[in-house]
């Protein structure tokens, strides 16, 4: 992220803090304009983005029509298909809302059928939030709390790597895990490990064949077949005791209040780590999933 002339010579502040419960003038205003440049704008083909004698395309009627009633939640008859009103009431509603209300709609457009690059708007929208010093980032469809690069990279690789080897319980449980981490306004973190934790199982089940196996039983069986480390097997191991013992940690931590954000994204993290372990050692192996 580059600094101007001003902050350079110590004119300007420096933006140096996460925005994380915040969302300053400079990153709403950037999002709106990824917005407008990837819905209003493709929608209208004109420079004059509020034409009154524009109406809605066909091409983006069916989209307008979700967000009215999908999102927004209102009866569709109050739709005018006029443009620039629906766009006078998407704007009104964007620059009044909480900051967490303008993530729950980047999110939801994101994901909605529509005629846009769906990935090309997503790429857009982690350029601003990462050069605006948001503490989020899209990964797959969802908004997500992030500290570093590297543990978003973990996290969209080992969804990514579950798709393309058809792993869909795999798949699931690592989404199911991000969505729970990553609800902004009442996030579930302890069912957030379990999934976590749930998706390496069921990774192990499928390497060793025996679908019965817990995941104790399943690393002991697939340790040589993909040439496990010990280590490895007997950490992810206290792993899954961390999230099942039912007399000790679980109690205390995993049903209790004292779990939190940290732990629950260090066990995603670690979980799709090592599940894209798992996958490179089967491939090499000769495994087909």
């Amino acid at each position: 992220m580059g600094i101007n002339f001003s902050q350079r010579v110590g004119i300007t502040p420096i933006r140096t803090e996460i925005q994380i419960k915040s969302m300053d003038n400079d990153l709403k205003n950037s999002l709106w304009n990824v917005f407008q440049q990837y819905f209003l704008g493709k929608n209208a083909k004109t420079d004059s983005m509020v034409d009154r004698n524009l109406y809605i395309s066909s091409s983006f009627e069916f989209f307008f029509k979700k967000l009215w009633a999908n999102f927004f939640k209102l009866p569709l008859d109050t739709l005018e298909y006029k443009f620039h009103k629906t766009y006078e009431d998407i704007r009104g509603y964007f620059f009044k809302g909480e900051w967490y209300e303008i993530y729950d709609f980047i999110e939801f457009v994101a994901a909605v059928d529509s005629p846009v690059d769906k990935k090309d708007f997503k790429e857009s929208c982690n350029y601003i939030l990462e050069r605006e010093l948001s503490g989020y980032r899209f990964v797959d469809n969802i908004i997500v709390p992030i500290t570093n690069e590297n543990e978003l990279k973990e996290i969209e690789d080992a969804i990514e790597n579950a798709g393309k080897t058809k792993l869909s319980g795999v798949m699931e449980h690592l989404k199911s895990a991000l969505t729970k981490l990553s609800d902004r306004k009442s996030p579930d973190y302890r069912n957030s490990i379990k999934e976590s934790i749930s998706a390496v199982e069921s990774m192990s089940i499928i390497i060793s064949g025996d679908d019965k196996a817990t995941l104790g039983k399943a690393l002991k069986i697939i340790k040589n077949k993909i040439e496990l480390h010990t280590a490895l097997e007997e950490g992810f191991s206290k792993l899954y005791g961390y999230t099942n013992d039912e007399g000790g940690i679980r109690h205390a931590m995993i049903e209790g209040n004292n779990c939190d954000f940290e732990d629950a994204k260090y066990m995603l993290v670690s979980c799709s780590a090592f599940i894209n372990y798992l996958i490179i050692k089967s491939q090499k192996a000769g495994i087909k999933f």
